[in-house]
């Protein structure tokens, strides 16, 4: 397919990632008073499900990466050449950004914002190497036995390791970034950012080295 048509695919699929997960958040945050088991509850549930919905859309157009680590290890799967790999992140990137705007524009709230929430420690950089190598694993090996079975397995998947994780999962670039954009319960502190991407992008490399062996 044509590659400025799989780029939009991209862009409007990692912004809508975005709205759903900044969305939830802040819709969840409010209606919880307080109680941020429940919020995370709402979270979870909404990005889920928005994921399931967009990799059902998109994934017959652009494959539904939405994720520049994703990208990186299909480049490595030679699935895309180098072009179409800066194509991909430079559209979920900017996506991703934009999906945070139009999320702070429908609940009323100041377009730009920084985050103060600071998920700068060891553990918090260790649980993303260990979200996305688990998340490419899923992406690698969920469709061996039914193709359609892939976009469940990894809305599912997404939806638990915001539980099981102490970052809450984001093994995203450019959810990393774009969520350092939002002052919500969803944000992150810039200056963490950079070691949450390194350990993306270490979690899928490790991933995929194990997965050539299958």
């Amino acid at each position: 397919m044509n590659l400025r048509k799989r780029m939009l695919a991209e862009f409007i699929g990692t912004a809508g990632l975005l709205i759903a997960v900044v969305g939830s958040c802040i819709m969840g945050e409010a209606l919880a008073q307080g109680n941020l088991a429940i919020a995370l509850l709402a979270n979870s549930i909404a990005t889920g499900a928005a994921l399931y919905a967009l990799i059902q859309c998109f994934s017959g157009v652009s494959g539904a990466h939405f994720n520049p680590v994703v990208s990186l290890v299909e480049w490595l799967w030679k699935r895309l050449t180098i072009k179409e790999l800066l194509g991909y992140v430079m559209m979920q990137l900017s996506g991703a950004i934009v999906g945070v705007f139009v999320t702070h524009a429908m609940f009323g709230q100041r377009l730009l914002q920084f985050s103060s929430r600071d998920r700068g420690g060891f553990r918090f950089i260790f649980s993303e190497v260990v979200a996305t190598f688990g998340l490419i694993v899923v992406i690698s090996l969920a469709g061996k036995k039914n193709v359609g079975a892939t976009p469940f397995a990894i809305a599912a998947y997404v939806m638990a390791a915001y539980w099981f994780t102490s970052s809450t999962s984001f093994a995203n670039p450019a959810v990393t970034v774009a969520r350092c954009l939002t002052d919500t319960f969803s944000g992150i502190l810039w200056t963490g950012s950079l070691g949450f991407i390194l350990a993306q992008i270490m979690g899928a490399l490790v991933a995929y080295k194990m997965m050539r062996l299958f």
